[in-house]
């Protein structure tokens, strides 16, 4: 019998401080850690949420598809929101990268608390086809 084993994924314009990989993948279970809004090319949050909501966004599609996936297998997203107002802005970039109604993952929407800049922040869990 043969064991899956874990493997971290990480992309070069998205890092943490601490010591952890953008995401982790075991067969064809993908989880990743925290996404933030930071800008790729500056390491600053933008000051919008429309700025920081298309920031994650893009690297939500970079870390599904350095594991080997594409945004279709995302089964599920779970997002920390600032300021509850700002969900036009979420949808906005939320149906971009999920066009199809009829084929979005699960979400689950939350208040974002603590200190930082920070206005929004997601993971994902995907579920990616295991044979290469």
């Amino acid at each position: 019998m043969t064991t899956a084993k874990r493997r971290s994924i990480n992309v070069e314009s998205f890092g943490h401080v601490n010591p952890i990989p953008a995401a982790s993948r075991i067969g064809g279970l993908v989880m990743s850690s925290v996404i933030s809004g930071r800008d790729r090319v500056s390491g600053r949050m933008p000051p919008t949420i429309e700025g920081q909501c298309a920031e994650m966004f893009r690297v939500v599609r970079e870390i599904v598809e350095a594991a080997g996936g594409t945004p279709a297998d995302i089964i599920k997203m779970t997002v920390w929101l600032r300021d509850p107002g700002n969900r036009d802005a979420l949808n906005a970039e939320w149906v971009k990268l999920f066009p199809e109604p009829g084929s979005r993952p699960a979400r689950h929407t939350l208040p974002l608390a603590g200190g930082g800049d920070s206005l929004i922040q997601c993971d994902i869990t995907a579920v990616i086809d295991p044979t290469p």
